[in-house]
């Protein structure tokens, strides 16, 4: 049985992982959650955390060839149209950004590699990370890993991150976030505020 929720508001930040409008595009084609239901998630866990004065960090990915890890690998990795829309990598709308709120590019599934993610986190006195967004297995996972590693104290919002398959979602969140961190319903965290 999962332990209380308690939520310092002065150490603890939200981090919201590329919901932006070239990713939520996919939104049919993700599980256990639609799109919509993680973009409704995050925006509730967004005003939430604005109205408490609680920092705001909007991660998007901002594809540049050029920049993007040529791994050879069994399966390749995405690699996207050949000509990006122009709005790919804004933040949907529902999010913002609002005034206060930090906007990370990243150029990696994870948002700590290249970014002053971290430095921004620890000068603002920051301990813990409530984590949402697309993709459990990729975007959320791979800044869960480095996140936990920094020690950073971790709260994954379950129902505002979604996979390309329920399995994967479901994975991933039994076998990996619930050993770094806890894993909560949006309307948990809310509470805890």
């Amino acid at each position: 049985m999962p332990m209380g929720l308690e939520i310092d508001k002065k150490s603890t930040a939200l981090v919201v992982i590329d919901l932006q409008k070239g990713i939520a595009s996919m939104g049919r084609n993700l599980v256990p959650y639609d799109a919509n239901t993680v973009i409704k998630n995050a925006s509730e866990l967004a005003e939430s955390f604005r109205k408490n004065d609680m920092p705001v960090f909007l991660v998007h990915v901002v594809p540049d060839k050029r920049a993007m890890l040529n791994v050879l690998a069994d399966d390749s990795a995405w690699s996207g149209p050949a000509e990006m829309p122009p709005d790919f990598s804004d933040i949907v709308p529902e999010l913002g950004p609002r005034d206060n709120d930090v906007v990370i590019s990243k150029k990696q599934w994870g948002a700590f590699y290249g970014t002053d993610l971290e430095l921004r986190l620890r000068r603002g006195g920051i301990k813990t990370i409530v984590l949402c967004g697309i993709s459990t297995t990729h975007g959320v996972e791979s800044t869960a890993r480095f996140a936990y590693e920094m020690g950073f104290q971790q709260i994954f919002a379950e129902d505002a991150m979604t996979a390309m398959t329920k399995e994967m979602h479901e994975s991933t969140i039994n076998n990996v976030f619930k050993k770094m961190g806890r894993v909560r319903k949006t309307s948990e965290i809310v509470e805890s505020l």
